[in-house]
């Protein structure tokens, strides 16, 4: 039974999402919720890939269009377009996707190492690859896209 229990816990739940016809997917841990999307307002001088902020329930959130940070060009906004809110520290971040997948429960030793170069995405925003039955799902190093973030806002502000 001890047995059982152990490996239940090591168990990772990814929410996973399109970026255009890119699967990705992230510790469900991270989510703090997942909206349609909003009403935005732009940020004059904003990076490419930054959308806009919104106010979500009196808070700013910065909502980033993921298919651009990732160099996979623009989600393209449809019905089934969502904002991923995720926790992050001191600061409310959106990821702009195509669309929301499944929960996937993920067996952590399954997980490979990503590569260099993953469809044309820059190798160091994933942590790992995580091979279902039939699909392929990009772990997204969701510290490694703010760290770059906050680079990028420091910069601009700089200028």
């Amino acid at each position: 039974m001890a047995e059982a229990s152990n490996a239940t816990k090591s168990i990772i739940e990814l929410a996973t999402f399109y970026v255009g016809h890119a699967l990705c997917g992230m510790d469900i841990l991270k989510v703090q919720e997942i909206n349609k999307l909003m009403e935005m307002t732009k940020v004059p001088q904003a990076p490419d890939y930054m959308v806009g902020i919104l106010n979500l329930r009196g808070q700013i959130v910065t909502i980033i269009d993921l298919g651009q940070k990732l160099g996979l060009g623009r989600v393209e906004i449809t019905n089934e377009s969502r904002n991923i809110i995720i926790n992050a520290p001191g600061e409310h971040v959106g990821l702009l996707v195509s669309k929301i997948s499944d929960v996937v429960m993920a067996d952590p030793d399954r997980i490979e190492p990503a590569p260099a170069n993953m469809s044309g995405v820059q190798g160091g925003f994933f942590t790992g690859v995580y091979k279902t039955e039939n699909k392929l799902i990009g772990i997204l190093d969701i510290k490694e896209v703010l760290r770059i973030e906050s680079d990028n806002l420091s910069r601009g502000l700089e200028r």
